[in-house]
């Protein structure tokens, strides 16, 4: 793929990604604002656009074999900890964001959570399996990720066992 073509399918990624989260986010406030069509309307067009990122992912080849998914993704958890969370929350702290500062504390903790896990299922994959697993465990306040089971409290921030959504 010729550069320009390649770096402009990059951006539509990027572009379909966010409005797919967004659309996803619009359509929880729609529905605890009691507007459940409203909400169902984003979660379809959120859906779209995920199928338009899915799309320029393949094209670009960047969805591969199992174990090569689960490095690519060891890789960006561990870049968002060794380098884009550290900066963005300097730049937070100068700032004097309290908000910034905490939600980017979350998403720090969390991603530490996620390459591990990835890390500890490359290796049963490329044994040659599929990992043993019951559950996922998600917080909504932090992202906090656990297998299995959810604890009493989150040891990010604090929430109760019943803001885990059970995957």
């Amino acid at each position: 793929m010729r550069p320009m073509t390649e770096k402009f399918l990059k951006d539509a990624f990027a572009g379909e990604s966010q409005a797919h989260m967004k659309y996803l986010a619009f359509a929880d406030k729609a529905r605890k604002e009691g507007k459940p069509l409203v909400a169902k309307l984003f979660e379809a067009i959120a859906y779209a656009e995920k199928v338009h990122a899915t799309n320029h992912l393949k094209e670009l080849g960047e969805i591969k074999a199992t174990g090569e998914n689960l490095k690519a993704a060891f890789d960006g958890e561990t870049f968002e900890i060794d380098e884009m969370y550290p900066a963005y929350n300097a730049t937070a702290e100068l700032q004097h964001e309290k908000g910034a500062m905490r939600t980017i504390h979350y998403a720090l903790e969390a991603e530490k959570m996620h390459q591990k896990a990835y890390l500890e299922t490359k290796k049963v994959v490329d044994a040659g399996k599929d990992i043993e697993l019951e559950s996922v465990h998600v917080c909504e306040i932090c992202g906090c990720t656990t297998e299995n089971h959810a604890p009493d409290k989150c040891p990010i921030c604090g929430a109760g066992k019943d803001k885990f959504k059970k995957f």
